[in-house]
C-alpha cells in the first residue's frame, strides 16, 4: 500500500459512485500527481499532472526511491521552468460510467485522465495536458485527446440524466415493461437488492429486502438538499411466477444494465456489444431462497472493477453449505444461451437496449467447485458440453 508522503498534501480526494476506487490528487511544492486507488490504499494507476518548480534535466531518481510525487524531465513537460500550483476550488472529478476511469478537470477543462486501461503494475501511466510525448509518469494527452475528450463528456451527461429526477424510475419501468411482454405478469419485486451486503458477520445467507408488489409504480425524488448519498448501481430483482406454459420462475435483476460493466474495453473491440448485461435464473426453489443469490452478485462487476460475459464462473465466497441454491453446488456458470443444457426451451430475453447497447441477459446455472475448476483449466465451451452430457438442467431445481 501507498502512503501518502509528509511532505505531500492532498488536495482532493473524491471516491466514485461505485465505491470500488478513490482518486488522490497530491501536492508537494515541486509537483502535483494523480493516484487511483483502491478502496483499500492500494494504488491502481497514476499520473504525474504538473511541475510547480523548474524541471530536472533527467527523471529525479532520489524523489522516486522516497516515493514522493515525481517531478517530469524538462523535455517531457509543456512548461519546464514549473507552472503555478493548482487551486482546488477549480478542479472537478468526471467518473466515467463503468467506474474504472476518470477524469481531473480544471476550470471545465480536462487536466488528467487516467482510464481504465492505465495499469501501475504494466507501467501504463495516465494522460496528462501538460506532457509531451510519453514517459513512465504520464503519455501526452493531447495525443489521444480525439478519444478521450468525447469520454468525459458522455460520462457528465450520464451522471447529469442519472441523478436527475425520475431517471432510474424511467428505466426501471421501461426494463419491467420488456419482461412483462417477455415473460408475462410479475409476482414480487425486491427493491434495491446491492444495498444488502455481500457478507454477514457471522458467514450466513445474506438477506433478501422484504417483496413489494411488481411493476413499481415511478416514487417521488426526494429533495436534493436532503438525499443522502447513494452507491450506485441500483439493482432490483423482478420474480415472473410458473404459468400454462412455463412449470418454473425466472427471476431477472433489474438495474444492472442501466450503467456499462468495468474493463470491458480491455478485452472487446466492441464495446457496446458486451458492456451491459442483466442477470436471470429458471428455478422450481421458492423465489425468496433463490434471490438470494443476487445481492451476491448484482454490484459483483462495479465493487470488483471486473465485467461478466458468458461462459465466466465465479465462486462463492463462503462455504458451500450457506449456497442459496443449494449446498451441492458452490459457485455459478453464466451462459448467454441456456438451451445448450437440458431443460425446456429458455424464453428471449433480446430486444431490450439502453443508451444505444444491447443488453444482453446471463442466466445462472450452478456448479460445484470440481467443475468450476474444470472450466477455468478447459474452457467453458467444455464444461458446458461436459454438463449437456451429464444432463444437467439450466433450471435450478430441477
Amino acid at each position: 500500500m501507498r502512503r501518502t508522503p509528509r511532505e505531500a498534501r492532498v488536495l482532493l480526494s473524491d471516491t466514485s459512485p461505485y465505491g470500488s476506487r478513490v482518486l488522490d490528487v497530491e501536492f508537494d511544492q515541486v509537483a502535483t500527481a494523480a493516484y487511483l486507488r483502491t478502496s483499500d490504499g492500494e494504488t491502481v494507476a497514476a499520473s504525474w499532472v504538473a511541475n510547480h518548480q523548474e524541471a530536472p534535466y533527467h527523471a529525479d531518481l532520489a524523489r522516486l526511491n522516497a516515493g514522493l510525487v515525481p517531478a517530469l524531465p524538462s523535455g517531457r513537460t509543456k512548461h519546464p521552468k514549473g507552472r503555478p500550483p493548482l487551486d482546488p476550488r477549480t478542479l472537478k472529478v468526471v467518473w466515467f460510467e463503468e467506474g474504472d476511469g476518470v477524469a481531473l478537470m480544471e476550470a471545465g477543462q480536462p487536466l488528467c485522465v487516467i482510464p481504465g486501461w492505465s495499469d501501475m503494475d504494466r507501467g501504463i501511466p495516465g494522460y496528462a495536458r501538460e506532457a509531451i510525448g510519453r514517459s513512465p509518469f504520464a503519455f501526452a494527452l493531447d495525443d489521444e485527446i480525439d478519444e478521450l475528450g468525447p469520454r468525459i463528456l458522455q460520462a457528465e451527461a450520464f451522471w447529469s440524466w442519472r441523478r436527475g429526477q425520475g431517471a432510474w424510475e424511467a428505466f426501471q419501468q421501461s426494463l419491467l415493461g420488456h419482461l412483462l411482454s417477455r415473460l408475462g405478469p410479475g409476482g414480487y419485486y425486491w427493491h434495491d437488492i446491492g444495498r444488502q451486503p455481500a457478507r454477514t458477520d457471522n458467514g450466513s445467507q445474506p438477506p433478501v429486502p422484504a417483496p413489494r408488489p411488481p411493476e413499481p409504480a415511478p416514487r417521488p425524488a426526494t429533495p436534493a438538499a436532503t438525499t443522502p448519498p447513494r452507491r450506485e448501481p441500483t439493482v432490483g430483482v423482478s420474480e415472473r411466477p410458473a404459468r400454462g406454459d412455463r412449470s418454473y420462475n425466472v427471476l431477472s435483476t433489474v438495474g444492472m444494465s442501466c450503467q456499462r460493466m468495468p474493463t470491458v474495453e480491455l478485452y472487446e473491440d466492441n464495446v457496446g456489444e458486451h458492456a451491459r448485461i442483466e442477470l436471470a435464473v429458471a428455478t422450481t426453489l421458492p423465489s425468496v431462497q433463490a434471490g438470494r443469490v443476487f445481492p451476491w452478485l448484482a454490484q459483483y462487476p462495479w465493487q470488483a472493477v471486473t465485467s461478466f460475459a458468458p461462459g465466466d464462473n465465479v465462486k462463492w465466497y463462503h462455504e458451500a453449505r450457506t449456497f442459496p441454491l443449494g449446498p451441492t453446488w458452490e459457485g455459478v456458470l453464466l451462459l448467454d444461451n441456456p438451451n445448450r443444457l437440458e431443460g425446456p426451451a429458455a424464453p428471449d430475453l433480446t430486444a431490450f437496449s439502453f443508451g444505444g447497447d444491447r443488453v444482453q441477459w446471463l442466466w445462472i446455472v450452478p456448479i460445484t467447485e470440481e467443475e468450476r475448476q474444470y472450466g477455468k483449466q478447459e474452457g467453458s465451451d467444455a464444461l458446458i458440453e461436459r454438463l449437456a452430457r451429464k444432463g444437467r438442467s439450466w433450471v435450478v431445481g430441477e
